[in-house]
């Protein structure tokens, strides 16, 4: 992943409305979320929900999928693990010796 795409991806992740969004579905799991279903679980207006998600699938955070007459949202995993690498592949390169920490699980409510 380049410097441009991941300051893209960490851009969109950037606000809290973004982020309610991605970890909502995230939590949805594969078999995703109708907008219906988003803006249930977060209180979102309809027009505030789909800028956010048309700015996160620009991003190439979310897929979206037509399906009849909904369009099915799912969290892109791929590319959410590669941000959460990008971060991390650098751990420690300029100190021998260092072992990178384990971050203590969280739990976040959405």
């Amino acid at each position: 992943m380049d410097l441009e795409i991941a300051a893209q991806g960490f851009a969109a992740l950037g606000s809290e409305a973004r982020l309610q969004v991605v970890l909502t579905l995230v939590k949805a799991g594969q078999g995703g979320l109708t907008v219906g279903d988003i803006q249930t679980r977060t209180g979102m207006p309809a027009s505030t929900l789909a800028h956010h998600l048309k700015f996160l699938a620009s991003a190439g955070l979310v897929s979206q999928e037509k399906d009849g007459r909904s369009v099915i949202n799912r969290a892109a995993y791929g590319h959410l693990e590669n941000l959460a690498g990008y971060i991390l592949k650098e751990c420690c390169v300029d100190e021998k010796g260092c072992e990178c920490p384990t971050p203590p699980k969280e739990t976040v409510d959405v």
